[in-house]
C-alpha cells in the first residue's frame, strides 16, 4: 500500500547547484513533506538532485550529497531551483549548459518549474523567464534587471505565480510559495495544516511586500506608534459585516490617514485589499469544510451575494465557488 501511495504522490525535484543556500534547499522537503491527506499520508515525494549527481558546496560551509542527477528533472511533476549565494553565475547571468538543457526540457515536457530567492537567476539564464513576470530577493533586483532586461521583474512582492513558472523572493518567501502551491494543489485546509506543522504563517499573499515592518507588540511599535494588529483581529471576526476604511480606523482610534499608513507598513497591503483577501480565504475554508449553500457562504464571508463571490473567486482563483468545492471538498 505504501508503495502504491508513493507512486501516486506528486513528485518534486529540488535542484541544488554550487553554493546552494541551505535554507532554500531545506524549505521544499519541509513544507511539502508536511502536506498530508486525511489519513496522514504524504501528498508529495520530494527528491534532491545536483548536476551529474555529484556533491555540491552549500553556502553555509558544508557539502550536499544528493541521490540523483539532472535526469530526475524530466521524471517529476514539479522542479524547485534553490537559491545560490554570490558566485559567478549571479554576476554573469549564465548557467551550465547541462543545467540549462535539463530545465528547458523539463519545462517543455509540462513540468511545473519554481525558484526560491536567487534561483530566479538560474531560470532566467536558462531562458525560461523571457517576457514573463518574476521576482527575486530585493537585494539582487538591480543586478537581475541588468542581466535579464526582458524579464518583467517585480522586486517588491513575496512571490509570483505565472502558472507553469513560479518565483519567490528571499529566504522565508520560499515557505510562502511552497504553501501557496500546496493550497493550489490540495486546498486551504491541507495548506493550513502543513503551515501549522511547520510553525509558519498559514498564508501571506504573493502580492504582499518584501518590505514589511513587524511591530514588536500588538499595542505599539518600537517607535511608540499604535499598530493595527488588534483591529485586524477584530475585523477577522466580522468579515460578514461592512468593513469600510472609516470603521476600521475608528476601531483603531486613528485618523484614516494614519491608519492607512500603519496598516500598509504592517501588512504590505491597503486595508481594502487585505479585507478582500481575508474574505476569499474565509470563503475557501467554508467551501472546503462545510455544506453551506453557496449564497450562505457568500453572506458569511462578506460578499453579500453569490454573484459577487463568484466574480471575486473567479478573478482571484480562476475558478467558480461550486467548482472549487467539488475539487477540494473531499481532501478537506
Amino acid at each position: 500500500m505504501c508503495k502504491d501511495r508513493a507512486m501516486t504522490a506528486h513528485r518534486v525535484a529540488v535542484l541544488a547547484l554550487e553554493e546552494v543556500i541551505a535554507f532554500d534547499l531545506g524549505t521544499p522537503p519541509q513544507v511539502f513533506g508536511a502536506a498530508r491527506d486525511p489519513a496522514g499520508e504524504r501528498l508529495y515525494e520530494v527528491l534532491v538532485c545536483t548536476p551529474r549527481g555529484e556533491p555540491v558546496r552549500a553556502s553555509a560551509g558544508f557539502r550536499v550529497v544528493a541521490d540523483h542527477g539532472l535526469e530526475l528533472l524530466g521524471s517529476v511533476d514539479t522542479v524547485v531551483v534553490a537559491g545560490i549565494a554570490d558566485q559567478p553565475m549571479l554576476h554573469e547571468g549564465t548557467v551550465p549548459p547541462d543545467v540549462r538543457a535539463a530545465l528547458r526540457a523539463a519545462h517543455a515536457g509540462g513540468v511545473r518549474i519554481m525558484s526560491i530567492c536567487t534561483g530566479a537567476f538560474v531560470l532566467a539564464a536558462a531562458g525560461l523567464l523571457d517576457g514573463r513576470p518574476a521576482t527575486t530577493h530585493w537585494f539582487y533586483a538591480d543586478r537581475f534587471r541588468r542581466l535579464f532586461p526582458t524579464v518583467r521583474l517585480d522586486p517588491d512582492v513575496l512571490f509570483v505565480d505565472d502558472g507553469d513558472l513560479l518565483t519567490s523572493a528571499g529566504v522565508a518567501a520560499g515557505v510562502d510559495l511552497c504553501l501557496h502551491v500546496v493550497r493550489h494543489d490540495h486546498g486551504t485546509v491541507v495548506a493550513n495544516q502543513a503551515a501549522r506543522r511547520c510553525v509558519a504563517p498559514a498564508w501571506r499573499a504573493g502580492g504582499q511586500s518584501q518590505f514589511i515592518e513587524h511591530p514588536t507588540s500588538s499595542a505599539a511599535s518600537a517607535g511608540g506608534e499604535l499598530t493595527t494588529a488588534d483591529t485586524r483581529a477584530w475585523a477577522l471576526q466580522r468579515l460578514a459585516e461592512p468593513l469600510d476604511l472609516r470603521s476600521l480606523a475608528a476601531h483603531a482610534r486613528m485618523s484614516v490617514r494614519t491608519f492607512t499608513r500603519r496598516f500598509r507598513a504592517e501588512t504590505g497591503l491597503s486595508p481594502a485589499k487585505w479585507v478582500a483577501q481575508q474574505r476569499v480565504e474565509h470563503a475557501r475554508r467554508l467551501l472546503e469544510t462545510t455544506e453551506l449553500p453557496i449564497d450562505l457562504v457568500a453572506r458569511n464571508s462578506g460578499f453579500g451575494t453569490a454573484s459577487a463571490m463568484r466574480q471575486q473567486l473567479g478573478s482571484t482563483l480562476g475558478i467558480a465557488p461550486s467548482a472549487y468545492r467539488n475539487t477540494f471538498r473531499a481532501t478537506g
